[in-house]
């Protein structure tokens, strides 16, 4: 007999048994638990039974009940449709799983964009008190992550609002399983420690599997000639999103315009590292409470640093932020920021004194000097390198409220001494970009 759902459920024991006269579903999300509003179906002279759904384990559960020959994801989805968690929008758990036209499946993909669109700027504010970014019958779609100029505060609040809860899921030992069926390629042309693996813990720790290859240049069919083109057309077919780590600046565009699934920009030669900007502002809110009014140093290599570049986008989009760029003259941050940040009327500031502003600033925001970016020309590596260092002297005159953070790895740009200062942010800030990576996955993935 095939039994409505969720109107009808009993436990897997009894999904065949004929007597109950209630069932009460109750949904445990580990930490916290919620009961359904007293849902209950009556059915004459029955007996009674409960159906118990754990967060971590319904997958597993629902695949074992057989209602009838729908395959078990579908009940899986009905049922995240209607189950509410603490902190969460209603659907924010759903299983609204898109799949490619030419793939079938659940549901057609929307149309995509030929060439990746720049938000408005709305006048919704991080700081906003508002329960939730995107109220009630309010969407919006995530597509790919390209660039730090694509966001806007509304997103971005909606994705802080998401990582808020992805910080909840990770603290929970048993976790979420809403990304379960999905299948995440990670191709990196380039090194990477921190980027990689947290985004592969962030698609395993919501129920998802990961494709990997750690060095593409060297180990793919791009050492045989191969174009990141054809590279992209065949790897959506093994997966469902593909993390995208290039040498080339401009690659994740390149790759956005073929692909037929989400793109994520893990960082494009000395482009733009979206995704660690984001989880940078997120720090930056975490730590200092907010990100109007606030003054910024970026420090190091700034004209082959990525995250800096990125950082700088979305800095522009907040009131009252001054930025002072602090670097040697090989490294100088280039003229197309400053030019953004003069045109978005953001105050900015060349300076050689890094004490003296880090005496005035929120945020010290530390980099590398990036030698793989310097070729042959090791002399010009060696000028720039060590000029600016963090040390003792430097958190002498730091405020009291402020930070020092770091994209990582570091070198020796700043002191190991340092590290036990409560104004070190750089470990919590890469704790950080795992929350903000599993927000990201969600939101491409399964939508708000």
């Amino acid at each position: 007999m095939a039994l409505p759902f969720p109107s009808t459920c009993s436990a897997n024991s009894a999904v065949s048994a004929s007597n109950c006269a209630s069932s009460s579903f109750i949904f445990r999300g580990s930490q916290y638990m919620q009961e359904l509003a007293n849902t209950a179906v009556l059915a004459s002279n029955r007996s009674s039974s409960s159906f118990t759904v754990r967060g971590s384990h319904y997958m597993q559960e629902l695949s074992s009940l057989r209602y009838d020959s729908r395959p078990p994801v579908q009940h899986a989805r009905a049922l995240c449709q209607r189950i509410p968690l603490p902190m969460a929008s209603t659907n924010l758990y759903g299983f609204n799983r898109f799949r490619t036209k030419n793939q079938g499946g659940l549901e057609d993909r929307p149309p995509r964009r030929p060439v990746l669109s720049k938000a408005t700027e709305p006048s919704a504010s991080i700081n906003s008190k508002e329960p939730s970014a995107f109220p009630a019958g309010q969407k919006f779609h995530l597509e790919d992550v390209i660039e730090a100029q694509q966001f806007n505060r509304e997103i971005l609040s909606a994705i802080f609002e998401v990582a808020q809860q992805m910080e909840m899921i990770e603290k929970d030992p048993v976790g979420v399983q809403i990304l379960r069926g999905h299948l995440m390629a990670t191709l990196f042309y380039e090194p990477s420690t921190r980027t990689r693996l947290s985004f592969e813990s962030a698609m395993k720790r919501l129920g998802g599997e990961v494709l990997t290859t750690e060095n593409a240049r060297e180990f793919s069919s791009a050492a045989k000639g191969e174009t990141l083109e054809d590279t992209i057309r065949t790897v959506e077919g093994y997966s469902d999103i593909i993390v995208l780590r290039h040498f080339e600046s401009g690659a994740a565009r390149q790759a956005a315009a073929v692909a037929n699934i989400p793109i994520i920009n893990a960082g494009d030669g000395p482009g733009q590292h979206p995704t660690q900007a984001l989880l940078d502002m997120y720090t930056i809110q975490r730590e200092n409470g907010r990100l109007d009014d606030i003054e910024v140093a970026l420090v190091g290599d700034l004209a082959n640093g990525r995250t800096v570049r990125s950082l700088a986008y979305l800095l522009a989009k907040y009131n009252n932020v001054k930025i002072y760029f602090v670097g040697p003259d090989v490294v100088k941050m280039k003229d197309d920021i400053k030019n953004y940040l003069t045109l978005k009327g953001v105050e900015w500031e060349e300076s050689t004194d890094l004490m003296e502003v880090a005496s005035k600033c929120d945020v010290v925001y530390q980099t590398r000097i990036q030698r793989e970016r310097f070729g042959e020309r090791i002399d010009l590596y060696n000028e720039a390198r060590g000029k600016y260092i963090i040390d003792k002297k430097v958190m002498n005159v730091l405020q009291k409220h402020a930070v020092i953070m770091h994209p990582l790895p570091r070198l020796d740009e700043i002191m190991v001494d340092v590290d036990t200062d409560p104004r070190a942010a750089y470990f919590r800030q890469a704790k950080n970009g795992l929350y903000i990576r599993m927000a990201l996955l969600k939101l491409l993935l399964l939508g708000w």
